[in-house]
């Protein structure tokens, strides 16, 4: 289904699994991610090898045409869960927890228990600090648990817009403090948005779970962007530097999500256009 240079020779049509994460980053295999929001497009990633699929809280912006993440609901996430699961055989899919609903252990259990039973694989949540305490409250009751740092979009009010993060010394100390903090809490892998490449290498190294970058160089284990954003749709928002157009060079959505995945798995995606220092 796809060429890799890695060293990974998994059957192309074995669906992955939380632990398959964790031997992907032993084996130096980089992992291919992606945001999807209905079963159309679940199917045609599916079948190009994306490996992660992100049921992401962007679909605020990208599919309700909102100016932030923050009006999206749980019931808005178990409903585009439902919809791409129903087209994945393969990809292990992930359900993104929207702003509020990871605000304590109860909340974040119950709109958990909607994800998982609409065919999610993992929930995603932002941030550390209180976020910690839900982290191990998932994962004690068989939750697996993606965490997010870097730029976290739910916190635009608070960081006054979307800024790239741990630029100095000390705010880079923090996101590798906080880095180890939700590893050590029970996630099973890390998103890092936004984040200059240095610091986002540095935390990979530090860490046993995957990484998955977004803005965040060519030195984590996986790469993620929005599927709009892949295929250079006009979102009604500014364009961040580190999106690509995959879709203008593969000339179809399929041929698009294939080339985005050969160019993660072979490390010519992201480059330093498309990164921060």
């Amino acid at each position: 289904m796809y060429a890799s240079p890695s060293k990974d020779d998994r059957p192309a049509d074995k669906p992955w699994t939380v632990p398959g994460l964790a031997a992907a980053k032993r084996e130096g295999r980089k992992l291919a991610m992606l945001t999807c929001y209905d079963a159309g497009f679940a199917r045609t990633l599916d079948a190009a090898g994306i490996d992660l699929v992100l049921v992401g809280d962007s679909l605020g912006m990208v599919v309700q045409g909102r100016d932030s993440t923050l009006p999206v609901t749980v019931a808005d996430i178990a409903y585009h869960t439902a919809c791409v699961a129903r087209g994945l055989s393969r990809a292990l899919l992930v359900s993104d927890l929207p702003f509020a609903a990871d605000a304590d252990p109860a909340r974040a259990l119950e709109a958990s228990v909607a994800f998982l039973q609409a065919g999610a694989g993992m929930v995603k949540l932002e941030g550390a600090g209180h976020k910690l305490e839900v982290i191990r409250h998932l994962v004690e009751r068989e939750i697996p648990v993606c965490a997010h740092l870097g730029l976290t979009p739910q916190s635009v009010l608070r960081l006054g817009g979307y800024k790239v993060q741990g630029r100095d010394e000390a705010a880079a100390a923090r996101l590798r403090e906080d880095a180890r903090a939700v590893q050590a809490a029970g996630a099973s892998m890390l998103v890092l948005e936004c984040v200059p490449s240095g610091v986002a290498a540095a935390i990979t190294a530090d860490l046993d779970i995957p990484t998955i970058g977004i803005g965040a160089g060519p030195g984590c284990d996986g790469q993620v962007l929005v599927l709009h954003d892949m295929l250079g749709l006009d979102s009604g928002h500014r364009r961040p530097r580190f999106v690509k157009d995959f879709l203008a060079e593969g000339g179809s959505v399929a041929a698009a999500a294939l080339a985005y995945a050969e160019a993660v798995r072979e490390g010519r995606f992201p480059d330093a256009e498309h990164a921060y220092a």
